[in-house]
């Protein structure tokens, strides 16, 4: 048998093993995910406070509990995440938020929030009206990669 042929069968047992190993890994990681959103589920209570900052930055310069930076992955510790600082009730907290409604949470206005622990998972009942974002400007590359979805008929990215 020559030596090419030996190197592809090679690279495709690789390969394989490659993509069993994500699969199952990848299997895991969703049944730890789904277990957690359901204890946070489990946990929400609804929460008036007064937003005074959000901003996203790295978990060790949000000012959170030590025991918290202690419990996250140190892969983590290095990325920013969207906090939030809110008073709530007499004292000032630092929260994190959930990525989805970091955007449309409003700066210096009263929000009823429904929390679980220090995670902020959604923004109801605002106080006065809310400022609308201005929309982005799509970029080139942006806009060639609607026009490719457009032309195929999938639907485009948001």
């Amino acid at each position: 048998m020559p030596t090419w042929g030996i190197v592809v069968i090679v690279i495709s047992v690789i390969l394989i093993a490659a993509i069993v190993a994500l699969y199952f890994v990848g299997k895991k990681t969703q049944k730890k995910q789904a277990e957690q959103q359901e204890m946070l589920e489990a946990n929400k209570q609804t929460v008036s406070m007064l937003i005074i900052d959000k901003k996203r930055m790295k978990l060790k310069d949000a000012g959170l509990p030590q025991m918290v930076i202690d419990q996250t992955p140190k892969i983590m510790r290095g990325t920013k995440l969207p906090i939030i600082k809110a008073k709530v009730g007499p004292q000032i907290m630092s929260l994190i938020s959930d990525e989805k409604i970091f955007d449309s949470i409003p700066i210096k206005k009263e929000v009823k929030a429904v929390v679980s622990g220090i995670y902020v998972m959604d923004v109801k009942g605002l106080h006065g009206k809310t400022e609308v974002r201005p929309v982005k400007k799509k970029n080139f590359f942006r806009r060639a990669v609607e026009a490719a979805q457009e032309k195929a008929g999938a639907k485009p990215l948001k």
